[in-house]
């Protein structure tokens, strides 16, 4: 089993920038690829950034060139770094974990969110 505890979220004014941490814990050697979800008000939970094991990370569209997503394994902890923030980045920001067992099997762990609230 994997805990993820996000922290970092908070209020900021558009253009500004935010650094979310996501620290795992418990069988972290079995964590492959991690990565950041938001869901905000009335939609959908949506991809925002991931990165695998030694790969690159992938990004959506709508953050592209603004957030970077990074990984300390020695620490056991995932960051996304948020410049200029928009308001419509406002969301609840879940880590996300794919893990794999000692026999192969995939599966996942989600953090408990922490939310992010950009004003005009």
């Amino acid at each position: 089993q994997v805990q993820l505890v996000e922290s970092g979220g908070g209020l900021v004014q558009a253009g500004g920038s935010l650094r979310l941490s996501c620290a795992a814990s418990g069988s972290t050697f079995a964590i492959n690829g991690m990565g950041w979800y938001r869901q905000a008000p009335g939609k959908q939970r949506e991809l925002v950034a991931a990165i695998a094991s030694g790969g690159g990370p992938n990004y959506a569209d709508s953050v592209r060139g603004r957030f970077t997503i990074s990984r300390d394994s020695t620490k056991n902890t995932v960051y996304l770094q948020m410049n200029s923030l928009k308001p419509e980045d406002t969301a609840d920001y879940y880590c996300h974990a794919d893990l794999r067992g000692i026999a192969g099997d995939e599966y996942e762990s989600w953090g408990q969110g922490t939310q992010v609230t950009v004003s005009s």
